[in-house]
């Protein structure tokens, strides 16, 4: 984490808001954003998914996306890699981190990636071994990403036992860093609480985690202040809300980014981001969207009379 923010925002949208949506953006568009989001201070960004381009057309250019995403001074540039073949390709295109993503719940998993969780942590197996081989310094971070933490969609509640188990077994397979989800929405602040504060004391408060929320219950931005309660320090969103999640019908999409940054730095947390600048490149992503729906508060209700960010203080 850069030393001079407490909470690492890490944008989702150019991956998890366009996956989720029918507009395909022209890749120079994206690049358009993914620059001036930098520019606007965003330390981090998942720019694409290295997914077959008949699965998803929206991710057809990662590879290219990365390429030139890497030449931005100060981004860490973050790809999701659903299997060995995405992870050869992130990794050959550069990517600084490569997310890889398994579900807790069976149910999920299977009607996910059509694997039980153990088949998918041989995968994740073969791609530490192949991001060793072909990165001896082990430059690349390889986030071990723990889907339906929460709850699940076809089975329901989702033990904090389960999570604990795939969570030291990741670990043990050489993940570098956690990422828990709450995939479909299910989490409230408690329940939030409750797990990181048991994750810490599983895996130990040495090991980088992050969390990544969805809205679907209007509780998004409550379950990320329960988090970084609970010691994270990294949290995912998206531009305007965008995406949604197509396991939640009626499900408004990923945490705001330009929402949580105002809330972190209302806290008194440094995030780094320039909430003006943030809401310009807002702007700049929404005449790409083709009517496709936005999310978020603070685009029309503006700072409070008196606000003044963490990170300009």
């Amino acid at each position: 984490m850069q030393q001079d923010i407490d909470v690492l925002v890490h944008e989702v949208g150019p991956r998890d808001g366009l996956q989720s949506i029918k507009t395909v953006f022209p890749t120079g568009a994206k690049l358009e954003w993914i620059k001036a989001e930098a520019a606007a201070g965003v330390p981090q960004i998942q720019v694409g998914s290295f997914v077959r381009p008949d699965l998803l057309p929206q991710m057809a250019d990662s590879a290219e996306v990365v390429k030139e995403a890497i030449r931005i001074p100060g981004l860490t540039v973050s790809a999701l890699v659903p299997n060995l073949k995405g992870a050869e390709n992130a990794i050959a295109a550069g990517a600084h981190q490569i997310g890889v993503v398994m579900s807790v719940s069976e149910a999920h998993n299977k009607s996910n990636v059509n694997r039980t969780v153990d088949e998918s942590l041989e995968g994740f197996r073969q791609i530490v071994e192949c991001r060793n081989a072909a990165d001896p310094q082990r430059k690349t971070v390889i986030s071990g990403g723990l889907a339906t933490s929460f709850g699940c969609t076809i089975s329901g509640p989702v033990p904090v036992a389960d999570v604990m188990r795939r969570a030291e077994q990741l670990l043990k397979l050489g993940a570098d860093r956690l990422s828990v989800a709450d995939t479909v929405g299910f989490a409230n602040p408690k329940q939030v609480r409750d797990l990181f504060d048991e994750l810490f004391r599983t895996v130990g408060a040495d090991v980088a985690v992050g969390a990544h929320f969805h809205d679907t219950r209007g509780l998004g931005l409550a379950n990320a202040y329960a988090a970084v309660e609970a010691g994270v320090r990294e949290l995912d969103s998206c531009l305007g809300g965008l995406g949604g999640c197509p396991y939640a019908p009626g499900a408004s999409g990923n945490i705001v980014t330009e929402d949580l940054v105002f809330m972190l730095e209302a806290m008194g947390l440094r995030t780094g981001v320039d909430l003006d600048a943030l809401l310009e490149v807002r702007e700049l992503m929404e005449r790409h969207l083709e009517g496709e729906p936005t999310q978020g508060t603070f685009v029309t209700a503006g700072p409070p009379l008196g606000f003044v960010p963490a990170s300009a203080a």
